[in-house]
């Protein structure tokens, strides 16, 4: 028997968790964030560290109750950038700090949502993504029984007006200014109805390349987003001619002969991969999909549950110009992979596990990245690019770790309802048996278009701890296996992916040490709506809990911040053009099949699958006499079980055991 204890809910309270790791330009040191909840108050603070490359003993470079975020160097490597709340809770600013002694000073003093920022090539200023407060809200500040009363009604005209996790929209749009060191402000782009998205700055400093959507009306073909190129002083902008779809993160090469971007070709086809293109600056030639042979989705879409999900970072150019450093989630891991110009994939950084935030010196000799695995959230590393050989730097979650015995975790490959490859894991309980027979969870993954894989879980850790065979796959649907693999379920959720998910449980149901009378099922968002599915289809499972969920796919139209078009999921037809096919996907048709005892937990302030598709299987359920119990969680959106009150999302954890242990103990 293992002397350490096993993990709890409220070891959300005791991991760190870092963020933004970027090396400096002369490879010495890194930049980066630890994350830290006040479980006095609840709340959330961050501040900013330094660690040489060398590796030596990690420093900490801000200090205070407040949350610094987003530190950046100057390429001089004299100064970092960062955002914070320090002095107005409610309202971060950009601050500029020596990097070898000094105090931080405020740059800006904006009023409204400062979103990102980059530094010109030359260190003299900062290229920023704004949001303005609306008007009427400003002028609302000034009165104070105006303030205090709130919000009188709200005056929506466009379509997308509100997004989870942030609520209702501001009328302003997001755009670009110029911000020197000086403090002062130049606002390069206005409009009403346009956002000005992921710029970039040209190697000399002359130009700024962005994404926008001039459509028409935006909001009503979402795929209508270009590449736009404005002098960095201001003027008129032009646009590079690409193929129509999704695109975001555009990067000039440093010859300042191309620019590189992520995107999709097709207008709605949100199952195949993110590809990485590039196009002439100049319009002297067509895009070219650099990764479409390789049949790879270049993303960071492997998940985990604790905050802060690892960034997606832009196209990263080698200097000579002629290969780019990607992410690429592939087989439940997330690795860098380099692409040349020529059409070479090859692996640079290739571990079992994700690769987060990475950033090279000026020389490229070095690299810095985050790196996480199935047992640790995160730490940071460096790779010596002439050795080739890297070196972890930081270890803020160690000793909690080496404290805990989380369980063994078994990766599997097995066949699927039609014979394809499929992967899974299995986690097993600390301190186990192979002779005893254990009940069982089955973790069902949201999206649907991510990957489980070797990234921390701790609610699957959790469960283990509590006697449960915890065990997760990627069934057809999801990304990491290619277009084939995601495009099975494309107008027809609950059939492959279904037929899957019964697999892998006959598999796992296999191994001699589950106890198939004491088996269940829980999942989120769209491992919600399988497990709705799931309770509709099959009474294999003695207990659910359902999180977050879909269940009416007619209703989901139109509540849902992600709104119409979820019509391309669902054949390319609005719900009153064709009502049957929604509903053919909805588990609520299928709800007066189940006699599965079901848990429901949402949040109030879901705006990703409003909390009525929650109370829709409440109420079916209780009218046809199955037990089930509803918990909400108010002020919470949909990413409660990442992004909530930690105290909150302890709660949802003690809830989802208790039910289980009340039907499989």
């Amino acid at each position: 028997m293992s002397s350490k204890r096993f993990i709890t809910a409220e070891d959300l309270y005791n991991f760190n968790l870092i963020s933004s790791c970027r090396i400096s330009p002369d490879s010495y040191y890194i930049v980066y964030c630890v994350h830290r909840v006040d479980k006095k108050t609840e709340k959330k603070y961050s501040n900013i560290w330094v660690v040489p490359t060398s590796g030596g003993e990690p420093q900490q470079f801000t200090y205070g109750d407040h949350a610094d975020s987003q530190p950046k160097w100057s390429p001089s490597g004299a100064e970092i950038a960062f955002i914070s709340n320090r002095d107005d809770e409610k309202q971060p600013q950009i601050y500029v700090m020596p990097f070898h002694g000094g105090e931080a000073r405020k740059l800006t003093d904006l009023k409204g949502e400062i979103e990102n920022f980059e530094w010109s090539p030359d260190s003299s200023k900062l290229l920023v993504s704004f949001r303005k407060k609306d008007a009427e809200e400003i002028e609302r500040e000034k009165d104070s029984q105006k303030k205090e009363l709130g919000i009188v009604s709200r005056h929506i005209t466009r379509v997308f007006f509100k997004l989870d996790g942030k609520g209702y929209l501001p009328k302003e749009r997001l755009h670009l200014w110029i911000v020197s060191l000086q403090g002062e402000c130049l606002q390069l782009t206005d409009s009403d109805i346009y956002d000005e998205q992921t710029p970039a700055w040209s190697p000399d400093g002359e130009k700024i390349v962005f994404c926008s959507n001039h459509a028409e009306d935006p909001d009503l073909d979402l795929d209508a987003v270009d590449l736009f190129v404005i002098p960095s002083t201001g003027g008129d902008l032009y646009k590079i001619e690409t193929p129509v779809g999704l695109k975001w993160n555009p990067q000039f090469s440093p010859d300042g002969k191309w620019v590189a971007y992520f995107g999709y070709e097709e207008r709605g086809q949100y199952w195949k991969n993110i590809s990485l293109w590039v196009v002439p600056e100049d319009g002297s030639g067509k895009a070219q999909n650099l990764t479409e042979k390789f049949d790879f989705h270049v993303s960071t879409d492997t998940i985990n549950d604790l905050p802060g999900a690892l960034p997606m970072m832009p196209p990263t150019w080698s200097q000579d110009s002629k290969k780019i450093y990607v992410q690429v989630s592939r087989h439940g891991s997330t690795k860098i992979m380099s692409v040349s110009l020529n059409g070479v994939s090859e692996p640079f950084v290739d571990k079992k596990g994700v690769i987060g935030s990475f950033t090279f010196d000026k020389e490229q000799s070095k690299l810095s990245y985050l790196y996480a695995h199935m047992k640790d959230p995160g730490e940071v590393f460096v790779h010596d690019m002439a050795t080739n050989t890297g070196q972890k730097l930081t270890h803020v979650n160690e000793d909690l770790l080496q404290s805990l015995n989380l369980g063994e975790v078994e990766e599997v490959w097995f066949k699927g309802a039609d014979n394809n490859d499929l992967q899974g894991w299995i986690i097993r309980p600390p301190d186990f048996e192979k002779s005893k027979k254990y009940p069982s969870i089955l973790e069902i993954h949201g999206g649907p278009y991510v990957q489980y894989g070797n990234f921390f879980m701790h609610e699957f850790f959790f469960l283990a701890a509590n006697g449960y065979v915890v065990y997760f796959c990627n069934p057809r649907g999801g990304q990491g296996y290619g277009e084939a693999h995601s495009k099975a379920i494309w107008n027809n959720w609950g059939t492959a992916d279904y037929d899957d998910l019964m697999a892998w449980t006959d598999c796992v149901e296999k191994t001699g040490y589950i106890d198939s009378k004491r088996m269940g099922v829980t999942g989120g968002s769209y491992g919600g709506f399988m497990t709705n599915w799931i309770i509709g289809h099959t009474n294999r499972f003695k207990a659910a809990a359902t999180q977050r969920s879909v269940s009416n796919m007619v209703s989901m139209y139109g509540t849902s911040d992600f709104n119409w078009p979820l019509q391309y999921e669902v054949g390319d037809e609005p719900p009153w053009e064709n009502h049957e096919n929604y509903w053919r996907q909805s588990p609520l048709k299928y709800i007066k099949n189940c006699q599965t005892p079901t848990l429901i937990i949402h949040s109030e302030q879901d705006m990703r699958a409003d909390v009525e598709q929650g109370l829709q299987v409440f109420v079916a359920l209780k009218r046809l006499g199955i037990d089930t119990e509803l918990v909400l969680f108010p002020d919470e959106p949909h990413g409660l079980s990442r992004e909530g009150r930690t105290d909150r999302r302890v709660a949802r954890l003690n809830y989802i055991k208790n039910w289980f242990d009340r039907y499989l103990k």
